[in-house]
């Protein structure tokens, strides 16, 4: 009988690490906090995971590094990718050098520049930048409207020029100024990209603020970039009552703004979420099972009316 017993826990210990998925990750950068969260979430749900393990590895913004960490993980045998693109653009080489070794591959967050012609093991889970910079730009304008502002004279703080998602979130502001569903005339007085960056956005607004221009609100791709521009006025004696301010990501260091009367809107993206549906992606198509090839977790609007129902979330 004992030996029975022992060799049903040999077999099923044999069995366990048979399925056991290692699973890579490149991060496009480990010093952010979006980025941060997103992480955190893929780490903090694995944990809940019988027999998965990331290998999850920085790669500073570099673009040849990250290549160089994906083909480091189809050498070293990993059971699937997941990648955080530190240049949409430049994506086109890290799937062919998945697929050439047969290792599915998922990106997330970051919309690669190749995702209409993914191949069939590889996916693409983010949320859906479409909705994003028009939630924002839609309540800045009904902001706008309320304090009289028409026409509105905005700023608009661009992320890095690289990535989809600033692209799109400026493009979105566009969209909504052309499409009549602004209650207010947006003119742009200036348009520049702080790269993602607090610092960077604190000094690009000290620039504007230089200028003596009226400006009425700063648009900000991310919450960082606000978080910047804020500092910024404040240090300049600009009351932030005068001025509507907005970001997307909604960070707890955002939402502290927000309650402090700072920023007037944020967008929640669910990095949490987006890791979590970045490796169940991986896992299915680690087991050669399909799935939709672009996974899209809701952008939701958040403003000092719901603050209470997010600040757990990021």
């Amino acid at each position: 009988m004992k030996k029975l017993v022992l060799g049903a826990i040999t077999a099923a210990l044999m069995s366990t690490a048979a399925h056991a998925e290692n699973i890579g990750v490149s991060m496009a950068l480990f010093d952010d906090n979006f980025l941060t969260v997103l992480r955190n979430g893929m780490s903090d749900y694995v944990k809940t995971l019988d027999g998965v393990e990331l290998q999850i590895e920085d790669a500073q913004n570099d673009v040849a590094k990250q290549l160089d960490q994906i083909n480091n993980f189809v050498a070293s045998g990993v059971d699937a990718i997941i990648v955080n693109p530190v240049d949409t653009s430049a994506t086109e080489a890290m799937t062919k050098a998945a697929e050439a070794a047969g290792v599915p591959l998922v990106y997330v967050n970051r919309e690669p520049i190749n995702v209409d012609s993914l191949p069939d093991n590889q996916a693409f889970v983010a949320s859906n930048e479409q909705e994003s910079g028009t939630l924002e730009t839609k309540e800045v304008c009904r902001l706008l409207s309320e304090k009289g502002k028409n026409p509105a004279r905005i700023y608009v703080m661009m992320g890095e020029l690289s990535n989809q998602a600033a692209v799109m979130r400026t493009q979105d502001i566009k969209d909504v100024m052309k499409s009549g569903e602004c209650q207010v005339e947006l003119q742009i007085i200036d348009e520049q990209t702080a790269n993602w960056s607090r610092d960077e956005a604190q000094d690009l607004m000290t620039n504007w603020l230089s200028t003596g221009e009226k400006f009425d609100a700063v648009i900000s791709n991310n919450d960082e970039m606000a978080l910047g521009a804020i500092q910024a006025m404040k240090a300049a004696n600009v009351s932030m009552e005068d001025v509507v301010v907005g970001g997307v990501d909604a960070t707890q260091d955002a939402l502290a703004a927000m309650e402090a009367g700072d920023l007037d809107v944020t967008v929640f993206q669910d990095a949490a979420g987006q890791g979590k549906g970045a490796v169940d992606a991986a896992l299915k198509l680690a087991k050669g099972e399909s799935v939709d090839q672009k996974v899209y977790i809701p952008f939701q609007l958040v403003t000092p009316d719901n603050i209470a129902d997010y600040k757990s979330k990021n």
